[in-house]
């Protein structure tokens, strides 16, 4: 089995653990702060709702479609210049999370606005009816109601940027995608193959278990 394995270089396997696990963490952060509010405007100008504008929900409709049709995978070659704009380099980790980020953060905002419209009209209704602001109408009710979808909404996006991570191996970014295209696919090594795609696995699986853990937890509240 040793011998199986012997393609394998173990402390480079674990760096390539921490590369991942740093995209992940980084642009899932950011994707959050970004997506939450565009989710949220989304919710908010749509039709029967507060800030309702057909041209600005239109707007906003359009940009979040127009990220969301381009194929990652483009997305990471056409914000090359941008990323070396932002972040002074397009490879490594630093160049992966700002197309991850752009890639990540308008389905985030889909899934957000999808939350929110399923939080109980009466409830809205009748803290409205109460004299509630806006922003307590965000704060108060529809953040804390919508809480287990955004939670489950976030952790989908956890996952599909863990497939994203291994994508940006193509432009060298680093991490499990970067190592099994350089020794898995282009060298043929199946071990090293065998064990990123293993490890990202098991990443899979944490992040689904974590998450479903979180919206049980904001379900009970």
């Amino acid at each position: 089995m040793i011998g199986w394995f012997g393609n394998v270089d173990w402390p480079e396997i674990g760096r390539a653990c921490l590369d991942t696990l740093a995209m992940l963490s980084g642009s899932l952060v950011l994707t959050v702060l970004l997506g939450l509010p565009l989710g949220l405007l989304l919710f908010l100008t749509s039709p029967g709702q507060v800030w309702a504008s057909r041209i600005g929900n239109g707007a906003l409709s359009l940009f979040v479609n127009l990220l969301r049709s381009v194929p990652f995978i483009i997305l990471l070659i056409v914000m090359i210049p941008v990323t070396v704009l932002l972040v002074g380099t397009s490879l490594g980790v630093a160049g992966a999370i700002p197309p991850l980020v752009v890639g990540a953060a308008p389905f985030f905002a889909r899934l957000v606005e999808t939350a929110l419209r399923e939080v109980d009209r009466n409830t809205v209704e009748a803290v409205q009816a109460m004299g509630a602001t806006t922003r307590d109408l965000v704060f108060r009710a529809l953040l804390p109601e919508a809480m287990p979808g955004i939670a489950a909404g976030a952790t989908v996006t956890a996952i599909a940027l863990v497939s994203f991570t291994a994508m940006a191996g193509v432009v060298g970014a680093g991490g499990l995608g970067d190592l099994a295209i350089r020794f898995g696919y282009q060298r043929f090594q199946s071990d090293v193959m065998l064990v990123t795609v293993a490890l990202l696995l098991l990443l899979v699986q944490l992040l689904q278990t974590a998450g479903d853990r979180l919206v049980r937890h904001f379900s009970r509240r």
